[in-house]
């Protein structure tokens, strides 16, 4: 087995070859022909290959992420200029499943146990992924790939990484994937002008954001004299960096070996008790599970921080402005707590996204489809939009926005039909500031933001706190899996008791509690599976310090 080492070195240097190789010379729309290598159709939707006679379309459901995003008059997720793209363009009749971002494994598994889940899986969350997997519900996808595949069998032979992260103990690959390179995800936002106006620096530590939090509430600094402002959102991406924050990871190392990290979670848990306890964020912040009306809080001027997705970053911004003009805001770093000084999670460089049901009635039909999806020039639309009409080639041989108020309505919302975009390849061209205008006054402040974020979050003295990237963590064998996802929902209830219960229980009795639980349930069996995983290992995994060595320059 390689060590970790050079293992990561390794293929390291086959991305970065391979990219240096590709650089920003794809300038072609939706209709480019794919690389010649690849040996794919030379035009998108026809679906044949020389003289051969056309292929039977096949007719599949692919489920896609609802974010509630979309402007009205683009449609609805599952309906939309996008969505029509990819049935006229691709080789199949595809149906779209909307699932609710934040609500998706409740929805999918709904859907299973109803038979009536889509042929082809989008979901972020590996762990879940990886329970769909134990329970057989998805289809291991080797044979499938070396017997029906042309580009994504290609993808595999140039960058091994992505049959890496795909394979399992059973020596099958059973998800699809992409190469994202180093890029961040989650974004600190902070109304640097609330800061400015009540005489606050950018919070170093979690003292100063206390106070900071404590002054946004109780100091008017939207200066209309009426007490409606909060503090931060806390749930969704909001409480993931809090989590960072206080390093609440689920494991760290101590000592060369791995232990829980219980005192963590009670630091994390009582710094938001407080914020509550002392009024400082919504009351009612436990029903707001997708962050939803933290976001609608920010973008109507309420709200001082909030943690954003990079996916929803720049609209959630362009939104705020729009409603204040005036407004500055800043991604700042996140403050030290007493266990460190950590960065919020960052973009996963190696990330599989998507599955096949193993129930699918045409198996064939969706690999062909995820064929079409992972073709160049199926990539260089989902992520520039259409040549002439969203973007033509700049100056930098890169893909230039023609009209970026037409691509924030017709485009901007498109991540999630870009699960499968490999935006690595397409090196600094692939960058979200490129689809920015530094002539309008709005993008040159979100291009301010963009550097904040980078030089914060991108750096290796201050990285995320966990173990390693949430979708490189191990698999549990199908039994301790079960014990995790039959507790989890009892395990976060004796936490929230504590948050909102005043001084009924404290936060070190809900941990308590809830750890007499956890073990009553086999999950002492869970927590020796991991720091025996770690002892043996450590030396060949691909751990958080690792990651950020795949940094392309």
């Amino acid at each position: 087995m390689k060590t970790r080492s050079n293992w990561v070195t390794a293929s390291t240097l086959v991305l970065t070859a391979s990219l240096l190789a590709a650089g920003c010379s794809n300038g072609g729309g939706g209709e480019a022909a794919p690389p010649k290598e690849s040996g794919g159709t030379s035009t998108a939707g026809e679906g044949k290959t020389g003289d051969a006679a056309p292929e039977a379309r096949g007719s599949i459901t692919v489920s896609i992420y609802d974010r509630g995003s979309i402007p009205p008059e683009e449609g609805t997720a599952d309906n939309n200029r996008w969505t029509k793209w990819l049935v006229e363009n691709g080789p199949a009749d595809v149906k779209f499943v909307p699932v609710p971002r934040w609500e998706s494994k409740e929805k999918f598994n709904v859907m299973f146990a109803s038979g009536s889940a889509p042929d082809l899986i989008f979901e972020y969350d590996t762990a879940y992924r990886n329970e769909l997997i134990s329970q057989k519900q998805l289809m291991p996808l080797n044979d499938l790939i070396e017997e029906h595949s042309v580009e994504y069998k290609a993808l595999l032979e140039k960058y091994p990484l992505l049959r890496k992260v795909a394979t399992r103990e059973d020596g099958n690959m059973y998800e699809f994937g992409r190469l994202n390179g180093l890029v961040t995800n989650h974004i600190f936002f902070v109304r640097k002008d609330w800061l400015d106006k009540l005489g606050l620096g950018i919070p170093q530590t979690t003292e100063e954001l206390y106070a900071a939090a404590e002054a946004f509430v109780k100091q008017d600094p939207d200066g209309n004299g009426q007490a409606d402002t909060l503090a931060m959102g806390v749930t969704a991406v909001g409480d993931a960096i809090l989590n960072e924050i206080f390093q609440n990871v689920g494991h760290k190392v101590v000592d060369g070996g791995l232990v829980k990290t219980t005192e963590n979670n009670i630091a994390k848990h009582n710094f938001v008790k407080k914020l509550y306890d002392d009024g400082l964020i919504d009351k009612d912040f436990l029903t707001d599970k997708n962050s939803e009306k933290a976001k609608q809080d920010f973008i109507n001027g309420k709200l001082g921080f909030y943690g954003a997705n990079g996916g929803e970053a720049y609209a959630t911004f362009t939104a705020l402005k729009a409603n204040f003009p005036d407004a500055k805001v800043m991604a700042i770093p996140l403050p030290a707590s007493e266990f460190g000084r950590f960065s919020p999670v960052i973009g996963n460089p190696v990330q599989a996204t998507a599955a096949i049901n193993a129930n699918a009635k045409d198996p064939v039909a969706v690999m062909k489809y995820v064929d079409f999806l992972v073709r160049e020039s199926t990539m260089t639309t989902l992520q520039y939009g259409i040549e002439g009409e969203h973007y033509e080639a700049g100056d930098n041989g890169c893909p230039k926005p023609i009209d970026t108020e037409k691509n924030k309505k017709e485009h901007s919302w498109t991540a999630d039909y870009r699960m499968l975009v490999s935006a690595a390849l397409f090196g600094e061209c692939a960058h979200f500031k490129n689809q920015l205008n530094p002539d309008n006054p709005v993008d040159a402040e979100y291009l301010e933001i963009i550097k904040q974020a980078d030089a914060a979050y991108l750096n290796p003295e201050t990285p995320m706190a966990d173990l390693t990237h949430v979708e490189q963590m191990p698999t549990l064998p199908k039994d301790l899996q079960l014990i995790v996802t039959n507790t989890a929902e009892q395990m976060k209830s004796f936490m929230q008791q504590a948050l909102i219960g005043g001084n009924k229980v404290t936060v070190e009795q809900a941990a308590a509690d809830s750890q007499a639980f956890w073990e009553k349930a086999g999950g002492k069996q869970v927590d020796d599976w991991y720091v025996d995983w770690y002892a043996n290992h450590a030396e060949d995994w691909i751990l958080t310090k690792d990651i950020y060595e795949f940094k392309i320059e």
